[in-house]
């Protein structure tokens, strides 16, 4: 019998990239990037846990702007060119380092990953969201949406009806790709005000994630603090992260990433080789990118030593069981003190895992293992099954929260980003003043209608706010914030004067062409 619940979700997220009017743009990498190094590693591991006839439950975000991604013929083709790239200087990296036999090992390990990246993506006919639904089918991966385009929603206060565009959109554009409704939903950046809970109800949500403090916090004081989900009195359920758990992973200081037998994710020999060596596998405009093949661990010092891959599975092996034996005695002294099983839910980002934390899947795999053969205190699992397990728990108002920066909004508002927000909730108004002035029409005006709601939607991604607010690529983060915006303030008049330039409207369709089936009266 076991005493207690682990609840492992990830958060898969990137905000929409796709540029066909150029043809190589460097934020696209953002995309091909997490491809080889996250999506990837994680169908394959799941598919290794299948085939082995380990049972295992992960709750998994795949958002909508990702999904779109992942299923775009011009990125799935940019992609397996991307990768076709890594293939060609893989082989010339196993033979430049064939008198280094500290590094040769590596360049034919990374040969060899680039090689099984490529077949998985043509197995899958370059669709991952094929395999995310396969692996969803088994039981064993619970897939939940995030609003349509990460929008945080508590800015988007004053502008509730946003907030359920975002929601509306997310839970449509899931139903269309999966072939059933979402049950959970990643509130973009963890971000919840008291409220918006009845907008998920609507949207027939039964329940989301937020942060600790966001249920510590709440009202009445939860009884069982963040070791079991609570209930808005709209019946929506919230489960809350665990501190402990996250902190053993996030944690620079503490955390099991900073671990020097580790790969170091900054040094990558798209800076490190000669520039005429790596110039045909870097940006067309000579800009120096990280590549992905890294020869050196995190060592501690200045002074880098050679990875060593056999050493580094092995600390991930040892993490993995310190991580189980933690949560043992977390809930063995968790079970005696409520008297009933706890769950402890441990959200992270999904990048995490391969991205920046290379041997982030192998530690998963090696933790999913161990608590299916080796102890019987924990058992894993998804929110909707607990749920269902245990369908009574406390009513609580949770309290407005973020897992960003300090807890609550600061990150998507200071003085680098706080601009964008009086543009945004007047494009929100004249978005509603429209959906009303146009209950139904059709042709040209529809489409026109539609794509104002998808530019305003993409211009209220988190994402551009956060970039700002971190000062990495911050000019394309504003660009992509004020280019939707006049997209959308030209829709706005055009409509309304009853002038649509259908050459101009279908240029702007082809580029920004997310969420096929959007209806733009969700905003009202």
């Amino acid at each position: 019998m076991n005493k207690g619940y682990l609840c492992i979700v990830l958060h898969g997220h990137l905000p929409f990239v796709r540029h066909p009017e150029h043809e190589d743009f460097l934020e696209e990498d953002w995309l091909y990037e997490a491809i080889t190094e996250t999506y990837i590693p994680l169908i394959l591991m799941c598919e290794k846990l299948l085939r082995d006839k380990v049972d295992f439950r992960l709750t998994m975000t795949l958002s909508p702007t990702l999904i779109s991604m992942l299923e775009d013929d011009l990125l799935q083709t940019r992609y397996l060119n991307h990768i076709n790239k890594l293939i060609e200087l893989g082989h010339k990296e196993v033979e430049r380092t064939r008198w280094q036999p500290e590094f040769h090992r590596l360049a034919n390990m990374y040969m060899v990953r680039f090689y099984e990246c490529r077949d998985l993506f043509q197995r899958y006919r370059r669709n991952l969201i094929t395999a995310f639904k396969g692996i969803q089918e088994t039981g064993k991966l619970e897939i939940i949406t995030c609003g349509a385009t990460h929008g945080y929603f508590p800015l988007m206060d004053a502008v509730k009806p946003s907030v359920r565009a975002q929601v509306k959109t997310a839970v449509a554009h899931y139903a269309n790709t999966f072939g059933l409704k979402p049950r959970g939903i990643w509130l973009p950046e963890c971000g919840y005000i008291p409220g918006d809970d009845e907008i998920l109800k609507e949207a027939g949500l039964k329940y989301f994630i937020s942060d600790a403090h966001g249920v510590l916090h709440g009202t009445p004081r939860p009884k069982y603090g963040v070791f079991a989900p609570v209930y808005c009195k709209s019946g929506v359920a919230c489960f809350a992260r665990d501190l402990e758990s996250s902190k053993q992973v996030w944690s620079s200081i503490e955390g099991y990433p900073g671990d020097y037998y580790y790969r170091e994710f900054y040094r990558d020999v798209g800076f490190d080789l000669d520039y005429d060596y790596i110039r045909p596998y870097i940006h067309p405009d000579g800009i120096r990118v990280n590549m992905g093949i890294k020869y050196y661990r995190i060592t501690g010092s200045e002074n880098k030593q050679p990875y060593n891959a056999e050493a580094a599975s092995e600390k991930a092996a040892e993490h993995a069981g310190n991580f189980m034996f933690n949560r043992q005695q977390q809930v063995e002294y968790l079970y005696h003190l409520m008297q009933k099983k706890p769950i402890i839910v441990s959200p992270y980002d999904a990048e995490l895992f391969g991205h920046w934390w290379y041997e982030g899947p192998q530690w998963l795999d090696f933790l999913i293992r161990k608590i299916y053969f080796d102890q019987d205190t924990i058992r894993m699992i998804n929110p909707s099954d607990y749920l269902q397990e245990n369908p009574r728990n406390q009513v609580v108002t949770p309290s407005l929260s973020s897992w960003g920066w300090k807890g609550y909004s600061e990150m998507w508002i200071q003085g680098s980003n706080d601009w964008i927000y009086r543009h945004l909730h007047e494009a929100s108004e004249k978005m509603t003043e429209l959906a009303k002035n146009f209950p139904d029409t059709n042709g040209l005006r529809k489409r026109a209608l539609n794509q104002a709601l998808r530019e305003l939607l993409l211009a209220q991604s988190s994402d551009w706010a956060f970039i700002m607010g971190t000062g990495t690529h911050v000019s394309y983060a504003v660009k992509r914030t004020k280019d939707h915006l006049l997209n959308f303030l030209r829709l706005y008049e055009d409509i309304k004067a009853d002038s649509i330039d259908e050459l101009w409207l279908a240029g702007i369709e082809s580029r920004d062409n997310l969420f096929p089936d959007i209806d733009y009266r969700t905003h009202q």
